[in-house]
């Protein structure tokens, strides 16, 4: 909300809390209701029954009676008017005092007219009226639909870089070597144009950085602006889509126009595919609101306009989803992919994550980074904060390897909820179920070895088992996706194996082995006998517009054997871990029953019930 918008809200807040006082006195004034009529005040004076009386300045009338009346001697009245009242009985009254029969009376004194007090309500009603008629005309005409406001909106709301990301640098990047020497090229065509110009070399017009969310897409463009120390233009995919017909378009131009006016410059549209996607795939193919504003930033950046000096860098994870135009070279001539970092990759964050945080000796970075295996930049500068904060919660001057390792396994599952009370019989098969998944692991040539065994509820798991790749991986072998399978499939084994029953703990397992499966039938062209085809698009979101039209490119016959491919598959891959856990049934039993009494197993506990530690193989 902005500040105009909070200052009308206040306004009318204020004018209603003024009209409701207003109504409330003139209710009050009106409502006092009397205790006698007039023709009976006027009947007790006339019996000589009143005794005294006074009249005060608001015209209240208070009678002393000779004898009571209704069990009271003393009533009140309020006077219409005093001069009425003196105009009528004041002779009587002056009567009755000589006689002796009034002991006492007294007038109010001559009554001044206050015009504050009878002016005021009409003052403020009027206010109240003229504020809010005023309020509405600027609504309409300055805020709502008026001209200044209608050009208002065709103005691009870009954001300029803060004296704390003007010092960002290369320096602060890290992870990504390959990407920044691509950009370095950006960088040094603003700083030195005439120096390419040449050579005839035209600079790229744009440069799309792709890849995860969180692996540094936005903080790679922060450094070539603050490497270049030229102008820089911020905006958001999703400011130029408005209510208003036109205005997208209208702002990608007035973008432009704002950073030719500062050129050099670089123009950064983050989460591009906001305003990118590809044309024609809305429902019903229409011509929409956002193709407009897509076709605009086509013409801009690679139309008959000249925007000579004007670099443009865009963000998105959703790279497949752009319109081939906004692709082509002239546009985007660079498309550069930024990706998780390797191991050298996250020690380096974690070193720049870690700068001005005092560490103990005992913490190793290299070691971290190593157990931090598809860890994007956000995840590990999230990791290191977390072990900050454990670390201050302890009242600790250092922070140490185990806040570190625990913080890893907060970003992994999230905070211990050891206050859970759990019933006897699902902590035993908790414990069963994650002892499963431990000994098959560790007895799969081709998986990741265990690092840590936990039945202590983190999220919305009641256990947890960690395995951490010893190196990162490129590509996936059929063998190391056989064994995860195989490894996901140990705790509903487990179960059954020994306890004889099964539970709903499994339903992730079964998810995700089922998952890969299909894809290694579907998609991987794995299987003997469909063949080295692939059946899915590689799309897991459905298009609109685009997919919903399109029917599967292979029959229901295809599709019934790809089905019974993957149950198969699964079959296989169960049986194949309940002969592991049979071989293994004495390991399996004691590290469930160390579980039930520590909660918590670490990879060296967990080795020395196989006596050493090396991985048993089938």
């Amino acid at each position: 909300m902005t500040r105009q918008n909070r200052m009308s809200n206040f306004s009318f807040v204020f004018l209603a809390l003024i009209i409701m006082a207003c109504a409330s006195w003139l209710w009050q004034a009106e409502t006092r209701s009397p205790q006698l009529d007039y023709s009976q005040v006027r009947q007790l004076f006339i019996q000589e029954k009143v005794e005294s009386f006074t009249i005060d300045t608001g015209s209240n009338l208070t009678l002393t009676l000779r004898e009571e009346r209704d069990g009271a001697k003393t009533l009140r009245y309020r006077l219409y008017d005093f001069q009425l009242f003196f105009d009528d009985l004041n002779g009587l009254v002056q009567e009755q005092y000589a006689k002796g029969v009034l002991t006492h009376y007294d007038y109010p004194p001559p009554e001044t007219t206050n015009w504050l007090e009878l002016l005021l309500p009409g003052l403020l009603v009027l206010v109240a009226v003229g504020l809010m008629g005023y309020l509405f005309l600027f609504r309409v005409q300055g805020g709502g639909m008026g001209p200044d406001r209608m050009a208002k909106f065709g103005t691009a709301h870009t954001r300029s870089l803060t004296e704390k990301d003007k010092k960002v640098t290369f320096d602060d990047v890290a992870g990504a070597n390959e990407e920044k020497e691509e950009l370095q090229e950006i960088v040094e065509f603003l700083k030195d144009p005439q120096k390419f110009i040449a050579l005839g070399a035209r600079i790229p017009k744009g440069v799309l950085l792709g890849g995860p969310p969180g692996t540094g897409k936005t903080l790679l463009a922060k450094a070539v602006a603050g490497e270049a120390g030229v102008g820089f233009l911020s905006i958001s995919g999703s400011d130029f889509v408005e209510l208003y017909v036109g205005v997208g378009a209208s702002r990608v131009r007035d973008l432009f126009d704002q950073a030719k006016k500062t050129s050099p410059a670089i123009v950064f549209i983050d989460e591009i595919d906001a305003v990118g996607r590809q044309r024609g795939t809305g429902v019903g193919g229409g011509h929409d609101e956002r193709e407009q504003t897509l076709n605009q930033l086509l013409v801009e950046m690679d139309g008959f306009a000249a925007n000579e000096g004007v670099v443009v860098l865009a963000a998105t994870n959703r790279a497949d989803v752009l319109d081939p135009a906004l692709l082509r070279p002239g546009r985007f001539d660079r498309q550069i992919y930024v990706g998780l970092p390797d191991i050298k990759g996250r020690e380096d964050i974690l070193k720049v994550h870690a700068k001005g945080k005092p560490l103990a000796e005992d913490a190793d970075l290299r070691k971290l980074a190593q157990g931090t295996a598809g860890f994007t930049g956000a995840d590990l500068e999230n990791l290191v904060n977390e072990a900050a904060l454990l670390a201050a919660r302890r009242d600790q001057r250092f922070i140490t390897m185990e806040d570190l390792k625990e913080a890893e396994i907060k970003v992994i599952a999230g905070p211990e909820k050891k206050s859970r009370i759990i019933p006897q019989h699902e902590r035993e098969l908790t414990a069963y179920h994650e002892a499963g998944h431990a000994v098959v692991m560790h007895a799969l040539p081709n998986h990741d070895p265990v690092s840590q065994i936990s039945i202590v509820p983190r999220g919305r798991a009641g256990g947890m088992t960690i395995s951490l790749p010893e190196e990162d991986r490129s590509y996936l072998s059929k063998r190391y996706m056989e064994d995860q399978i195989v490894a996901l499939l140990g705790g509903r084994a487990a179960e059954k194996l020994c306890l004889g029953d099964i539970s709903t703990g499994a339903s992730n397992d079964i998810q995700r082995a089922s998952a890969i499966a299909r894809k290694m039938i579907a998609s991987y062209g794995m299987s003997e006998a469909l063949g080295t085809v692939a059946f899915d698009s590689g799309h897991d979101e459905v298009f609109i517009g685009r997919t919903m039209s399109q029917g599967r490119s292979y029959s229901e016959a295809v599709a019934a054997q790809i089905d019974n491919e993957v149950k198969a598959l699964i079959a296989a891959s169960y049986d194949r871990c309940e002969s592991i856990l049979r071989q293994q049934r004495e390991q399996l039993d004691t590290v469930a029953k160390y579980l039930l009494e520590n909660e918590t197993m670490e990879r060296d506990a967990f080795l020395a019930v196989f006596g050493d530690d090396a991985t048993s193989k089938e």
